[in-house]
């Protein structure tokens, strides 16, 4: 519904002539806050898993990656179907251990970098050892 009409009406001409006549509707008061209510369930996997055969949710153990917003108990939504980039937060397997870091790729190596000053970057001596289990997406922090 238009209110203001970019097409005004003609004026008929001469000074005493009547203004023409205008009529539109002009809504006036309180606009009812029910017209954007959403009654329909919230699907998170819809909003926050692009495929969920290869998605999962893991649990987050240690600070190391406080400086990137996810915190000891967070939960993580990790999409095994990416592709880790330069800068992507991982979850890497290195010597048979899980870990979480950011991943960077150097003219100097690959290194996991902890995004926490009190943690240390840890750098891959051999590509080989190096297995990225999947790309984090998200993370679940409770407030």
């Amino acid at each position: 519904m238009a209110v203001f009409s970019s097409n005004p009406s003609p004026r008929s001409g001469g000074n005493d002539a009547a203004p023409a006549n205008r009529s539109s509707t002009l809504p006036a008061g309180f606009a009812s806050p029910a017209q954007d209510y959403y009654d329909a369930g919230i699907d998170l996997n819809r909003h926050l898993i692009r495929d969920a055969t290869s998605t999962f949710i893991m649990r987050v153990s240690g600070d190391a990656m406080d400086g990137a917003g996810i915190s000891d108990g967070d939960e993580i939504i990790v999409d095994r179907s990416l592709t880790p980039k330069d800068g992507s937060v991982v979850v890497a397997v290195l010597n048979g251990e899980l870990t979480i870091r950011r991943l960077l790729l150097t003219g100097q190596g690959i290194y996991l970098h902890a995004d926490s000053p009190g943690s240390t970057d840890i750098r891959v001596p051999d590509p080989a050892e190096l297995s990225v289990w999947g790309v984090v997406t998200r993370c679940l922090h409770h407030v």
